[in-house]
């Protein structure tokens, strides 16, 4: 079959992290800032504090309410970030960890079906505060599995993000891809935490060409994960979004900051989402010039 199509970046969405937009807001005010700082949908945030873990258990009025709100403001929340399981890891040693952690996992994909999320961003750590050994990255493949098992089922994409430590490439998120083999289990790659990992970004992306599900765009430094300025760090933008347009790519991407309790939270988010439409373009341009 003679190819004629190539990746579009007219057709990919730029969403937000929840964590970018001041914290204390209501669900309506946090979907229309989304959209008036230059968003087109929201990446909800189920991290490892009591707060965000609770929204596990919301009464289906909370939820139904949530929905009318995203219907209302027209502003999706499409992804949902499960780093609950830093706190609840589904490789623990514990049997009682390991049963919350699988709880919050099916939760969150109950959660998702209920808010008509597409994505649910599984963390690249078997246990994250603990120590990673034989025993524990087994106990997380399994687990793994029967989340797989309920996403799958459900409709509902699982993609495994390369983090900051044990699956902290690509290369590594891609054997857990090749392992369940299914459209169902993808990679949630982040350029950011390539950086941190002292691996090549773009060499890395190919090895995950057909496999990306979504991307999270930060810039970080060595030894530096968060609170980098886009722009001002070390991940090379325009080479990778250049690679992205190469290798066919066409997914959601998600502006990942953590300002929340910044009191410029807003000014930040919409200098950097214009730094990263910019970057885009200048990478799609430059592949369909023909530049390396």
């Amino acid at each position: 079959m003679k190819k004629t199509w190539i990746s579009t970046l007219d057709s990919i969405p730029v969403g937000l992290y929840e964590k970018a937009l001041p914290k204390n807001l209501t669900w309506e005010e946090r979907l229309i800032l989304t959209r008036q700082t230059g968003f087109d949908f929201l990446e909800i945030s189920i991290d490892d504090t009591d707060e965000r873990i609770a929204r596990l258990d919301w009464t289906k009025k909370v939820k139904q309410d949530i929905k009318n709100t995203v219907e209302r403001t027209g502003v999706k929340i499409q992804s949902l970030s499960l780093s609950a399981h830093r706190r609840y890891p589904l490789g623990s040693k514990s049997a009682e960890t390991r049963s919350n952690a699988l709880d919050a996992f099916k939760k969150a994909v109950d959660l998702a079906v209920e808010l008509g999320i597409r994505t649910i961003l599984i963390g690249g750590a078997d246990n994250y505060y603990g120590e990673s050994d034989q025993e524990s990255q087994d106990w997380f493949l399994t687990n793994l599995g029967k989340g797989f098992e309920w996403a799958s089922g459900a409709g509902v994409m699982l993609a495994l993000e390369n983090w900051d430590i044990q699956i902290d490439t690509l290369s590594k998120a891609m054997e857990y891809v090749r392992y369940f083999n299914s459209p169902w289990f993808q990679v949630y790659a982040d350029f950011g935490n390539l950086i941190f990992a002292g691996v090549d970004v773009v060499s890395q992306l190919e090895e995950v060409k057909g496999h990306i599900a979504a991307l999270h765009i930060k810039d970080t430094l060595p030894g530096q994960l968060r609170y980098v300025t886009p722009g001002e760090g070390e991940v090379p933008f325009v080479d990778a979004f250049t690679k992205l347009a190469q290798i066919g790519f066409q997914a959601p991407v998600v502006l990942e900051l953590w300002t929340e309790e910044f009191p410029d939270a807003v000014e930040i988010v919409e200098e950097a989402g214009k730094f990263i439409r910019a970057r885009m373009k200048d990478g799609w341009s430059r592949f369909q010039a023909g530049q390396p």
